[in-house]
């Protein structure tokens, strides 16, 4: 059995392995984090361990019972009880309703942690897996994004409100 937990210190090596293991599975539906990302990772991790215990985000991962990575759910931009939300899952749990089901979890979380009101996301055009998931999460499409909101792909803003 998979469990959403909170972001922690000691989670970086495996969530390393799994931004690895799946980056070009990634790069297939959204932008590519390039090669930066990955040689300045320790950085970037603390970072959102220091935004975290900010509380102007919250970031969770998916967790197998094996301690492997299964998915990335991220709450970031805090304010006026509306935050953003993105998430990729791995590979080889796509399509099993793994994504569907943390992005529940984490909207229950985002209302009764985090004192959320809404969540907003974005997809690209291109990307109909994420589209279902935030449909059968109960999330709304509300308007068009700018390619500058998803790397460069146009696409659509959904909402859901708590």
């Amino acid at each position: 059995m998979s469990e959403l937990k909170r972001l922690c210190a000691g989670c970086a090596p495996a969530v390393l392995a799994f931004e690895l293991a799946n980056r070009a599975y990634f790069a297939a539906s959204v932008s590519d984090r390039g090669d930066a990302f990955f040689d300045r990772f320790a950085d970037r991790y603390s970072a959102l361990l220091a935004e975290q215990e900010a509380g102007i985000s919250a970031f969770y991962v998916l967790v197998a019972e094996d301690g492997a990575v299964l998915g990335r759910f991220n709450l970031y931009d805090f304010e006026d009880g509306t935050a953003e939300l993105g998430y990729r899952v791995a590979q080889r749990v796509a399509g099993r309703g793994v994504a569907t089901t943390a992005v529940r979890e984490l909207c229950r979380l985002a209302a009764t942690r985090h004192g959320l009101r809404t969540l907003r996301a974005a997809t690209s055009h291109d990307n109909a897996a994420s589209q279902r998931v935030l449909a059968k999460a109960g999330f709304t499409p509300v308007g068009p994004a700018a390619p500058t909101d998803l790397g460069g792909k146009p696409g659509t803003w959904h909402r859901r409100d708590l």
